[in-house]
């Protein structure tokens, strides 16, 4: 199995900067089904990550696994369509990879996507939720392992790992703040481990997300996720059975709306 490990990235991120016009600024990393939103990327640049060195291979639904650079509203952004899961069967190690790379490129903050399913019944299908902190049931951690000082301390600490300052930009925006548990996947969660979930004080339901914080705020990078509830989590509507269809299309619906909401965050940062 690869390791992942700096020299792996060095070689990655040398081989990105043979085709991007200069370094990135901010980084979108999108979900399943959240590939649109790449749309709004002007003068883009398409990187083949099969093509790249050491890149592990996607094969989850709505994940493309291409790499596109460019600017939004004049900044320059890189965004990656698609990331990889540890339900896939990749090591934690591969499934950060990709977020030590882009660091590595030069960027100071990304801002993450995913489908979710909605524990809160106060939410509702097709709702995007700012998360303002996460629990994480994947039963690992990204950072496990030999350490590597060039990347990151030993024990960074995560009490500000969402950051604040974004989180006001989308309660502006009226968007509405929640917690996102992370489990392994891929089945989807039972109504008594949601149940559970919702007792510990979540909001949302997923299979993604939490190495990537985790990683990229022990890189001293600033984070914002922003989370599509394309469903109910399992239980809070008994009779509904979850299908991955259902997570691709409420993520599509949500697409244009998601992608308002990116210009309006870089908008912010541009004015920083």
């Amino acid at each position: 199995m690869p390791e992942y490990n700096y020299s792996d990235a060095e070689e990655s991120s040398q081989y990105i900067k043979q085709f991007i016009k200069s370094n990135p600024q901010t980084a979108i990393i999108s979900g399943s089904g959240l590939g649109d939103i790449a749309d709004m990327i002007q003068d883009s640049i398409t990187i083949d990550t099969t093509k790249i060195p050491n890149w592990p291979k996607h094969s989850a639904p709505g994940h493309e696994g291409k790499i596109i650079s460019g600017t939004i509203e004049g900044r320059n952004v890189i965004m990656l369509q698609g990331r990889f899961h540890y339900y896939e069967g990749h090591s934690m190690k591969a499934v950060i990879f990709p977020v030590r790379v882009i660091a590595m490129l030069g960027v100071k903050e990304i801002i993450l996507t995913n489908a979710s399913g909605a524990i809160n019944d106060s939410y509702h299908a097709g709702e995007i939720i700012a998360v303002k902190d996460h629990i994480n049931l994947m039963g690992t951690n990204p950072l496990i392992g030999p350490n590597e000082s060039k990347w990151n301390e030993r024990f960074p600490d995560m009490t500000n790992a969402y950051d604040k300052k974004m989180l006001n930009v989308l309660s502006s925006l009226g968007l509405k703040q929640g917690v996102y548990a992370a489990f392994s996947g891929p089945s989807f969660e039972t109504p008594s481990e949601v149940r559970m979930a919702g007792i510990l004080g979540a909001d949302l339901a997923g299979m993604s997300t939490v190495p990537e914080v985790i990683a990229a705020n022990a890189m001293g990078i600033r984070i914002t996720v922003l989370s599509c509830a394309t469903n109910m989590a399992a239980g809070i509507q008994p009779e509904k059975r979850l299908t991955v269809q259902e997570v691709l299309d409420g993520s599509k619906r949500a697409s244009e709306k998601l992608s308002g909401i990116i210009m309006s965050l870089i908008k912010y940062l541009n004015q920083e």
